[in-house]
């Protein structure tokens, strides 16, 4: 079944953020927790470094030009509940972000926006 609309997409500034930082890390994933502060920020890790399991939903397979595999974007299944009817835009900000994602030492911070969805 072919979805017509993506869940999950990026702007063009946080794809290239995305390109630099395979460079330097290898392959990527994504994690929203949903938490306070910074947790309500999609947080990037070297792929397999953030364990996943049945309290997290893959909500996609992000494919960025110049990045041979796909980035993975899960989300804690709470968190996914209350933005099911969203699809999320993956931006990148000037700022200080977390320290756990990657992108921190980078003075830019990744940023979810959203846009409500037909249901």
């Amino acid at each position: 079944m072919h979805e017509e609309t993506p869940r999950v997409e990026l702007t063009p500034a946080a794809a290239d953020l995305l390109r630099r930082l395979r460079a330097t890390h290898g392959p990527l994933m994504f994690h929203q927790s949903g938490g306070c502060c910074d947790g309500s920020a999609p947080m990037c890790y070297p792929e397999g470094e953030f364990r996943t399991g049945a309290s997290d939903v893959l909500l996609a397979e992000l494919q960025v030009d110049g990045v041979p595999e796909p980035v993975t974007f899960w989300m804690s299944r709470s968190q996914y509940e209350v933005w099911s009817h969203t699809r999320l835009i993956v931006d990148v900000v000037a700022g200080r972000g977390s320290g756990f994602s990657l992108e921190a030492p980078e003075g830019v911070r990744f940023l979810t926006r959203s846009r409500v969805v037909g249901t």
